[in-house]
């Protein structure tokens, strides 16, 4: 029975569906499995009882609405900045550490109405703020292919425990990449919808006008059925624009329609100056894979991608700036003994060069900077209408083509540590994965292959805001053409042997 671990969820579901497999003592296998390679990738800030509370029969009309075709019974990693009413959420923080909200996230409880199973919350950069899994406030995490080297981030936690075989399903968070550049790492699926169209409500804040929720998969069909339960119009988010009647797995079906597509790549993200040489060679052949099956591929520019870092960090760090106020250890956040010989200043102060981080101070005292008396008008305003540049330019594009192309990371996953010592090093991580974010589009990460060293590479897709359904018919189709799938990394199929299921 332990190898089903390895299969997609759609996969297995369609076992459970069957009677071929029990979904609890699948959930059991699961957990035990999540365990034992555990102390090896270290994907999880939190693990699961062996018993369940939260998993249930699907609610009836859940599965009416999209047909049957859910997300349903299949053990799911939730990344840990995102709430879980039962399992404690840090966001990867000692800020927050012991923290058990009192509620779920919208996304969280669709989730277990539709009867499926939480392993754990997941490790991640703390508040979202990095490109590794380094930066979490407790112990990183390893890339599955590769111990010794960085799964990304700041989703890492979640991309690393589906190629671990940990769970068959990641809930993440992408703000600037966060869910799709460890999948390219991983070797997995990320994908990034449309702004709105998964509830934020119970997503621990980073910054409000970037952060998504998202999801990482073995295959798109899995990230469609997971669609189809959480990407719903929620009252609790006034930023939620999901259509209520949306089918993705029923998109998948209508691939064939694409095969006429035109797919523009991004000139400036395929600059052998700026990526390693074997990711662009594994894009082109991707390129040629996706020409092969009929689509037209042509060649795009977009002279705004090298203003993408500077905008992005600035809005970014502006908005976690004013988000991270609210962690002062008396309404929210890590809290000390009363201290009376202590003004309130001085006990603020305490609390939080206690409890944040090296990077997350970094960044609020950027935000502070950018926003503050005589440099808002030189940075943040700046930022902010470069972004609206940026959207409009590739608003242009898409009147041009259906898809954009491009590298999902533009280096091979480094050594643990090699780029701790400069920021902007860590940064220049995301080049290809902020454009999705500052304009507005979804986007998905898809595994193109194996480098020489046997690490994977990812590419990336985006699509006009609100052609989410498009964008995984693309990946699915894509998929299908390059034949390539989800692959089990070495040292976790040696894991797997060693077993005892």
């Amino acid at each position: 029975m332990k190898e089903l671990l390895r299969l997609p969820a759609h996969r297995v579901q369609a076992l459970i569906e069957g009677g071929e497999v029990d979904a609890r003592e699948l959930f059991l296998l699961q957990l035990r499995f999540a365990r034992f390679v555990e102390p090896e990738v270290s994907s999880f800030l939190t693990l699961a009882d062996e018993e369940p509370p939260h998993a249930s029969e699907p609610q009836v009309e859940l599965a009416a609405l999209r047909g049957n075709r859910i997300l349903s019974q299949i053990p799911v990693s939730v990344k840990d900045i995102i709430a879980t009413r039962d399992l404690a959420t840090s966001a990867g923080s000692r800020i927050l550490s012991g923290y058990v909200p009192p509620y779920d996230a919208t996304a969280v409880r669709l989730l277990k109405e539709a009867g499926n199973f939480i392993v754990g919350k997941t490790n991640l950069d703390e508040f979202g703020m990095g490109s590794s899994t380094e930066y979490s406030g407790y112990f990183p995490t390893h890339n599955p292919w590769d111990l010794s080297r960085v799964p990304g981030g700041s989703s890492g936690g979640a991309a690393s425990s589906v190629a671990a075989l940990q769970s068959f399903v990641g809930l993440g968070s992408d703000t600037g990449g966060s869910v799709r550049q460890p999948a390219a790492l991983c070797g997995v699926v990320g994908f990034k919808p449309t702004y709105g169209f998964i509830s934020r409500y119970g997503l621990i804040a980073y910054a409000s006008s970037l952060d998504h929720i998202g999801i990482t998969a073995r295959e798109v069909t899995d990230v469609a059925l997971m669609m189809n339960v959480v990407a719903r119009p929620d009252p609790l988010d006034a930023t939620s624009q999901a259509p209520p009647d949306a089918d993705y797995v029923a998109a998948l079906d209508k691939r064939g329609e694409l095969k006429s597509a035109k797919i523009g790549v991004v000139k400036e993200l395929m600059d052998p100056e700026l990526m390693d040489s074997e990711v662009i060679a594994l894009c082109e052949d991707s390129l040629r894979i996706l020409g092969s099956a009929g689509v037209d591929v042509v060649r795009v520019s977009l002279p705004e991608v090298r203003h993408l870092l500077p905008a992005y960090y600035i809005l970014a760090a502006a908005e976690a700036s004013s988000n991270l106020a609210r962690y002062d250890g008396i309404r929210y956040g890590l809290g000390f003994p009363a201290d009376t010989s202590m003004d309130l200043q001085k006990q603020y102060l305490r609390v939080r060069v206690s409890g944040f981080g090296e990077e997350v101070k970094r960044r609020i005292l950027l935000g502070t900077y950018v926003l503050s008396a005589g440099y808002a008008e030189a940075y943040y305003n700046q930022a902010r209408q470069l972004r609206r540049l940026v959207a409009a330019s590739v608003a242009d594009l898409f009147s041009k083509v259906d898809f954009l192309f491009s590298p999902t990371s533009p280096f091979l996953a480094f050594k643990l540590g090699e780029r701790m010592d400069d920021p902007t090093k860590m940064y220049a991580c995301d080049v290809c994965v902020v454009l999705a974010n500052l304009a507005n589009v979804p986007a998905i990460s898809l595994p193109a292959g194996l480098s020489r060293s046997n690490l994977p590479v990812g590419i990336q897709l985006m699509a006009p805001s609100g052609e989410d359904a498009r964008l995984l018919a693309m990946g699915r189709l894509y998929e299908e053409a390059a034949a390539f799938g989800f692959r089990t990394p070495p040292l976790v199929a040696k894991k797997l042997d060693e077993f005892k299921a």
